[in-house]
């Protein structure tokens, strides 16, 4: 094992550092995982360019980086179902107490909650990181270390569909690759039907029009993932009555809606934060085959170039960009 742990560190507003910190000792409920592949989260590139999220400020230097996996080198004297070699996913959300949210099973919700790389918790973009043994899930044969990384990101479209009740014979609209045709081309390609560009001086209820038009119906449920104003609006009013939007995206504290379109058609507006108990359901849909994340991966980069693929990721230059953190494997 290296003596130092690499570590991307954001110490404040644009200050984006590696740096060699302690390799750390796990405790008795946890792993140390020698990290292998880390996705690069716009959560992340906005701490760096911003500072903050919402009310989530860095006050003080924090390792980035949530979507990840890697592979168990230590255990703690009291964990029983992983042992070294392992290769596992990490999931970043850990509650730090058997709270009610805990116990009804929406730990994603506690106030309390651990999660890695969110003001003032560190996240795992690093060489070597402790963390809850139950939160790291065992990585089948067939799933690499990259789709172990990406099991974040769907986990965050797998809650999204359990909060909108999404079942066979649905129809969903999706907001939020509309702006970028490389973004669209790449949903055509992983299943998405139609795809819908669009158009400068499009208002919500010209949009919503289009959509119509084009499935030939209203969708049953609307998936919004900017955050954007005027495209929770066109959510709205794009969804059949008695349907769901539910809202992924986080913008401003405030919005402008039309709520009473909403209310006098039942169109139900659900809020997602983050996800919770989805790893279990992600590592066999990869597992399986029923669902491919692997083109998502545009852009690799060993992590001492760290610092180069956050400006690739801000660009937007890719749609998925993967950081390599273990020097002797650069494989996916």
């Amino acid at each position: 094992m290296e003596q130092d742990n690499l570590s991307v560190v954001l110490h404040s507003q644009g200050d984006l550092r590696l740096e060699k910190r302690p390799v750390p000792e796990p405790g008795p409920n946890e792993v140390l995982l020698q990290m292998h592949s880390v996705g690069i989260c716009g959560s992340d590139v906005h701490y760096w360019q911003h500072g903050r999220i919402g009310d989530f400020v860095v006050m003080k230097p924090m390792v980035l980086g949530h979507e990840a996996s890697g592979r168990v080198v230590k255990v703690g004297s009291a964990v029983k179902h992983l042992q070294v070699g392992d290769r596992v996913a990490v999931e970043p959300g850990v509650p730090r107490e058997m709270d009610e949210f805990f116990k009804n099973g929406r730990y994603n919700l506690s106030p309390t909650i651990f999660f890695c790389a969110t003001p003032p918790d560190d996240g795992n973009l690093c060489r070597y990181y402790t963390h809850s043994a139950n939160f790291c899930y065992k990585l089948p044969d067939n799933v690499t270390f990259e789709e172990g990384a990406l099991i974040e990101p769907l986990s965050v479209g797998i809650h999204a569909c359990r909060r909108a009740d999404v079942t066979l014979g649905s129809t969903v609209l999706i907001c939020g690759a509309d702006l970028f045709p490389e973004r669209l081309a790449m949903a055509k390609e992983l299943g998405a039907d139609f795809q819908l560009t669009v158009k400068r001086g499009d208002g919500p209820q010209q949009l919503a029009t289009r959509v119509e038009n084009m499935l030939g119906d209203q969708p049953h449920i609307t998936i919004e993932c900017t955050g954007v104003e005027s495209s929770i609006q066109a959510a709205i009013y794009a969804t059949r009555s008695g349907g769901v939007v539910v809202l992924v995206g986080l913008g401003s504290e405030m919005a402008t809606i039309p709520l009473i379109n909403a209310a006098v058609r039942e169109v139900d507006i659900r809020g997602v934060f983050r996800y919770c108990n989805t790893w279990p359901m992600a590592i066999a849909m990869l597992a399986s085959g029923k669902v491919n994340v692997k083109p998502l991966v545009t852009h690799r980069f060993p992590l001492e170039q760290a610092v180069q693929a956050f400006e690739t990721t801000r660009q937007g230059l890719g749609i998925k960009v993967m950081l390599k953190c273990d020097q002797n494997d650069q494989n996916p």
